[in-house]
């Protein structure tokens, strides 16, 4: 083995320092999946507003509930906040156009004019993309100043009902805050 390729934006999951030990390069390749993890934000979206791993479980254990699970309130002419406007956050900013979303970014490098160039509306902080966002998608690179960066503040700021996708990287979330929310 001389070479480990994570497409992606980091390569996180792979222990570098025991490849490098070894002689083995690891590179990564920025943007490449940004596509699928794009598609997958809205299967996991449209997954939620229709609930449908409840109505799979339901027809698994052999009932027919159409009534219940035909209940949606569908997600044409919510906004979208998209957190993290980098590939994948445009991707997503993108696709989510063609399902009738507005559509909010905010990253640290996001300036009014480039979202306007991107055709989607500007927040200029996460709390104030959280307070207008119906669907919050989180696409940002974990770091010390992204850490637990949705805490009790953004969750607070949220509209009731809204929905939180995080297809980053979990320590995004400050869990505890997660946990107090959904209660």
């Amino acid at each position: 083995l001389h070479l480990i390729v994570r497409a992606g934006a980091n390569y996180s999951t792979i222990d570098a320092k025991a490849a490098s030990r070894r002689g083995i390069y690891v590179a990564n390749c920025p943007g490449k999946n940004a596509g699928a993890v794009a598609e997958l934000v809205f299967g996991l979206l449209i997954s939620i507003d229709r609930r449908i791993p409840d109505a799979m479980a339901s027809l698994r254990s052999s009932k027919w509930e159409r009534g219940e699970y035909s209940k949606a309130e569908g997600i044409f002419g919510k906004t979208l906040g998209v957190a993290g406007m980098g590939a994948v956050g445009r991707d997503v900013a993108q696709r989510a156009k063609a399902f009738g979303l507005n559509v909010l970014g905010w990253s640290r490098s996001l300036t009014p004019s480039r979202a306007a160039e991107l055709g989607i509306g500007y927040a200029g902080s996460l709390e104030e993309l959280a307070s207008k966002s119906n669907i919050l998608s989180l696409h940002l690179a974990l770091t010390d100043r992204t850490q637990k960066i949705v805490d009790k503040r953004i969750f607070d700021a949220m509209p009731a009902r809204a929905i939180l996708i995080n297809t980053a990287r979990a320590d995004l979330v400050d869990q505890a805050a997660l946990r107090a929310a959904v209660r």
